[in-house]
């Protein structure tokens, strides 16, 4: 069973602030652990990532950084700001909230 990506629309955002809550990280690194979590149910498309990761860096919740990779093609890291770590617990809040009421409905 897939999870169709309109149930998770809107909260793309948030999926990657909480997977730079515990480690800066880069895109493929964050779609590979988001691909893990959900057993290959979810995935992030490229598209979609590297648009999220813009407007974060634009409200100033994530900064952007390259590595210093000795091998290989250079990275671009993301790190999650102190604003950004406020506003992805208030998102989780807010899913809490929005998970109880559709529990609540359906």
């Amino acid at each position: 069973m897939s999870i169709t990506s309109d149930l998770i629309r809107g909260h793309t955002e948030t999926i990657i602030l909480a997977q730079l809550v515990f480690k800066d990280s880069y895109g493929y690194e964050i779609n590979k652990r988001v691909q893990e979590k959900t057993e290959g149910q979810y995935e992030l498309k490229e598209a979609t990532l590297y648009s999220a990761f813009r407007r974060l860096e634009q409200a100033g919740y994530i900064l952007s950084y390259w590595g210093d990779e000795t091998t290989g093609a250079r990275r671009r890291y993301y790190t999650i700001t102190p604003l950004g770590k406020m506003t992805y617990e208030n998102n989780k809040k807010d899913w809490q909230q929005a998970k109880e009421l559709i529990d609540k409905l359906i």
